[in-house]
């Protein structure tokens, strides 16, 4: 990290573990938003380096009473619902994602599928999906119903219309740009309001911005120079 200015450098940071937690701070914070505030069932499907930082973050926002971990290896949803325990969080592995995604309030998917994993009439009314992985445009999540039954937030409009899960349904026509309703920035500034019916499907797609590593980097520094 350098001095915009200067060109100093300030701080030597590592990069996995930056875009970990930005990445799910994002998600979290978007979550607080648009999730019901009586959402009680979280769902994290894909059991890799994000897990348990999404886990962890989305129970900052909400007060969950099971957390369920889904994975393609039964032994790796485990070993994460373990980990998470061992935070204090009330997590157990799932067996069957769709009954897994039926139960759920809110879903947050870390994996990289090239094919929908979650399908929309899986999802119940008043439920918030939130899209992790596949940020490339031959990579998709969920399916055209879980997207066009939704109302679409994304992190950034031109970034997240890259990615497959808005990429292939706006190239077929199932929606169009004006179906995302904001992005993250505006709803912070509460420009949307975000969620304001407690029926409604909501989808938050990220798919990383600059100005979250930035963002993430300074507060890093900060809190090493405060100690």
């Amino acid at each position: 990290m350098f001095n915009g200015e200067t060109g100093q450098m300030q701080a030597a940071l590592d990069g996995d573990a930056l875009t970990a937690r930005r990445t799910a701070a994002a998600s979290a914070l978007a979550a607080d938003f648009l999730a019901r505030k009586d959402a009680r069932h979280l769902l994290i499907v894909g059991t890799g380096q994000l897990s348990l930082a999404v886990a962890a973050a989305h129970c900052a926002v909400r007060s969950y009473t099971t957390v369920s971990i889904w994975g393609r290896s039964r032994e790796k949803a485990v070993a994460v619902a373990e980990a998470l325990r061992a935070q204090g969080l009330p997590a157990q592995a799932a067996r069957d994602l769709e009954v897994a995604c039926r139960a759920a309030d809110v879903i947050s998917t870390v994996t990289a599928s090239t094919a929908p994993i979650i399908h929309g009439h899986w999802l119940k009314p008043g439920s918030h999906l939130d899209l992790i992985g596949a940020f490339k445009g031959d990579m998709r999540e969920s399916d055209d119903q879980a997207i066009t039954q939704a109302e679409l937030f994304v992190d950034l409009r031109a970034g997240a219309s890259l990615a497959g899960d808005l990429a292939q349904p706006l190239d077929a026509g199932q929606i169009t740009p004006g179906h995302i309703r904001a992005d993250l920035a505006e709803l912070c500034q509460r420009a949307h309001p975000g969620r304001r019916d407690d029926t409604a499907r909501t989808v938050f797609k990220s798919a990383g911005m600059a100005l979250q590593d930035l963002a993430a980097a300074n507060l890093a520094r900060d809190h090493a120079i405060s100690g």
